[in-house]
This record gives C-alpha cells, sequence and structure tokens, in this order.
C-alpha cells in the first residue's frame, strides 16, 4: 500500500542539503556534535530521540530512533517507556492549556 511517508525517503536524508549545501553542512554538523557523548550518554540522547519523534510523530525519525536505540543496547520496555514519557508531556502540555479556556470562560461569563 503506498503511503504519504515512503520509508526509503529516509535513506535520502543526507541528501537534503542538495538544494542549500551550506545551511545543510551546518545542519548535520550540529547534529552530529548534538549526539555525541556528553553530559547524557548516546543511548540516553537517542531514548530522548525517540521521545520526541513520537512527541512531534515523525514516522522517519521513529524509524531512525527505534533502530538507534535498540543497537545502543535499549529493549522494548524502555522504548515503550520513552513513548510513555512524551505522550505524558503532550497529554499535560495540552491539558495544561485548559486553563486559558477556563480563566477566558470566567472573564467572559462574569
Amino acid at each position: 500500500m503506498k503511503t504519504y511517508y515512503d520509508p526509503d525517503d529516509l535513506k535520502k536524508f543526507g541528501k537534503i542539503s542538495e538544494f542549500q549545501p551550506e545551511l545543510g553542512e551546518k545542519f548535520f554538523d550540529y547534529y552530529g556534535h548534538v549526539f555525541q557523548e556528553g553530559a547524557l550518554t548516546a543511548r540516553e540522547k537517542s531514548l530522548i530521540a525517540l521521545a520526541v519523534a513520537h512527541a512531534i510523530q515523525c514516522p522517519y525519525c521513529i524509524d531512525a530512533y527505534t533502530v538507534d536505540t535498540m543497537e545502543k543496547g535499549c529493549d522494548e520496555e524502555q522504548l515503550m517507556e520513552a513513548v510513555h514519557v512524551a505522550a505524558a508531556i503532550r497529554g499535560g502540555a495540552s491539558l495544561v492549556h485548559g486553563v486559558q479556556m477556563m480563566n477566558k470562560y470566567k472573564e467572559l461569563s462574569m
């Protein structure tokens, strides 16, 4: 079945700088530095990336960081826990905006 997102496009990510080489090079340089070991391990960064991928709903990132976390030794329970963290933050962000609605409702109904 053909879908809007073609899994083969993930393999083309490195070519994204084709139309703008200078900015593409800067991005990939930055991207590479972000995922180097630092205060966080590469494994921890990969789990964060997996969670963010779910929060922003990027199927390419979900595929890439599922593979990356597994290559870094994460198991299915850890991957799913990261997804639940993303879901909790995303759900909480939606709910906290309910305060804005409540404030506006109270303002208008007085």
